[in-house]
């Protein structure tokens, strides 16, 4: 699958912007509702807890949220799972007890104009890595792995992949620092854009195309918010 329109999703793109929205109450309200939020899924896997934010459960930071990115995203629309009442979730919450792999969020309609994902981090230490290739296909794993890549998605789970590869070899510096997980031989061809060291209190907006993954230094676990939009 290839989105549609790829020449308006490109012309929305720009480099990821760390931005500071959220007062430090608004940031305790909101780790105060992941408390109280269910869990949707623990994926053994990944080693990863998932919430979804649920409308209603506080009126009043659901309208502090919504504003708060329109003030910086401008119109757009949540892109996330939605409730069984048809709801959009305004995001979706990890915990991360180990680093996920190498993936893009880019959606699984083709003919959404999908644009920025949010990231707010409520607990650090933790790094978050992004290179400078973009993926215009579904979201999609990147693997190497040849059982992996004979895996068939059930509708909602990722892709696998390794058309993301190139020929230069990958920094063995950088592995060694920040991507010890991930096979280097994964990551043949890319080349790192940021190195976001996740930071309370601030927010990460990128492009929804961005190739990105953890790095491998998690000391015991982080969690975010994280929100996917489109136009």
């Amino acid at each position: 699958m290839k989105h549609i329109d790829l020449d308006k999703i490109k012309s929305l793109e720009s480099p990821p912007k760390k931005i500071n929205i959220f007062s430090e109450k608004e940031l305790k309200m909101i780790k105060e509702l992941y408390n109280i939020l269910p869990e949707i899924t623990f994926n053994k896997k990944q080693n990863v807890r998932k919430k979804a934010w649920i409308q209603n459960f506080n009126k009043e930071l659901d309208k502090i949220y919504f504003s708060r990115l329109k003030e910086v995203l401008g119109d757009y629309r949540m892109d996330t799972l939605k409730s069984d009442k048809g709801e959009d979730y305004y995001g979706l919450f990890h915990e991360s007890f180990s680093p996920l792999p190498l993936h893009v969020d880019s959606g699984f309609d083709e003919e959404t104009i999908i644009y920025k994902q949010v990231i707010t981090p409520l607990l650090a230490p933790g790094d978050s890595i992004f290179f400078k290739k973009r993926w215009y296909g579904k979201s999609t794993t990147f693997t190497i792995d040849k059982n992996e890549l004979n895996f068939t998605p059930k509708p909602g789970q990722n892709d696998r992949s390794c058309e993301h590869l190139g020929k230069k070899e990958f920094d063995k510096e950088m592995h060694k620092k920040y991507l010890q997980h991930v096979d280097i031989n994964n990551l043949r061809g890319l080349e790192v854009e940021l190195i976001y060291k996740w930071k309370i209190g601030e927010t990460l907006v990128m492009d929804r195309t961005h190739i990105h993954c953890s790095s491998s230094n998690i000391k015991s676990k982080k969690l975010g918010l994280t929100t996917f939009t489109k136009k």
